[in-house]
C-alpha cells in the first residue's frame, strides 16, 4: 500500500502544489519564497521521515500570512489523503523535545477529529523577517485539515528561532511515530468505532 498524495490549490492569493510520501526518508524540495518557513518545513520533513515536495507562489508583497496558511491547508489535506483509512497506524504519540535552552512538548492523536491546543509564547513579534504568530497559524490549519488532534506546549526558551524550531521538530517526531504501521494490527483501524476518518 502506497501512502502518497499529490495535491494543488490555486486562489487569488496563492498557487501551491505538494507531493507527500509518508513512508519516505525525509527528503524534501521546498520553495515557498519565505526563507525561515522553508527552513521549518525542512525540519518537519527531515524529522518525520515524510518526503515533501512543496512549491508555492504567493502574494508576498502583502505579507507571508496567506502563503503560510495555504501551505498548511494543503499539507494537512495531503497527509489526510495519504493516510487513507488509517488502517494499521500507531495513532498516538507524544514527546518532550529540547534544542539548546528551549523545550517543547507535542502530543498527537490521528483521530479524524480535528482539535488544536497551543501554549507557546514568543517574546518578539518577528523571527528575522518572519511573523512569529504565523507558527501558530501553520499548526492550527495543518491540524484541522489533516483531521488530527494536536497539542503543542513550550515549557521554556529564550531564543525565538529555537522555540519555533522545537515546535516543528516535536510535531515532526510525533507524526513519525503516530503514522508508523503497528505490525501487530496492520490490517486493523485502531479504534473501537472502526473508523478514524471524519
Amino acid at each position: 500500500m502506497k501512502r502518497n498524495a499529490t495535491l494543488s490549490r490555486k486562489t487569488n492569493e496563492t498557487d501551491i502544489s505538494v507531493s507527500l510520501k509518508i513512508d519516505g526518508t525525509g527528503k524534501f524540495d521546498i520553495k515557498t519564497g519565505i526563507g525561515f518557513f522553508d527552513h521549518m518545513l525542512a525540519q518537519l520533513s527531515r524529522h518525520s521521515l515524510i518526503d515533501i515536495d512543496l512549491h508555492a507562489q504567493g502574494d508576498l508583497h502583502i505579507d507571508d500570512h496567506h502563503t503560510v496558511e495555504d501551505c498548511s491547508i494543503l499539507l494537512g489535506r495531503a497527509l489526510s489523503q495519504a493516510l487513507g483509512e488509517r488502517r494499521g497506524i500507531t495513532r498516538y504519540a507524544s514527546i518532550d523535545l529540547v534544542m539548546d535552552e528551549s523545550r517543547t512538548s507535542a502530543a498527537i492523536d490521528i483521530s479524524g477529529r480535528p482539535f488544536f491546543l497551543w501554549n507557546v509564547v514568543f517574546n518578539a513579534t518577528k523571527i528575522g523577517n518572519f511573523d512569529s504568530e504565523l507558527v501558530r497559524e501553520f499548526f492550527q490549519a495543518f491540524s484541522y485539515n489533516a483531521g488530527i488532534t494536536l497539542h503543542v506546549i513550550n515549557s521554556y526558551g529564550a531564543n525565538n528561532h529555537h522555540i519555533a524550531e522545537t515546535c516543528f521538530k516535536a510535531v515532526a517526531r510525533v507524526l513519525r511515530t503516530a503514522i508508523q504501521i503497528d505490525h501487530r494490527q496492520k490490517e486493523i483501524i485502531p479504534s473501537t468505532k472502526g473508523l478514524l476518518k471524519g
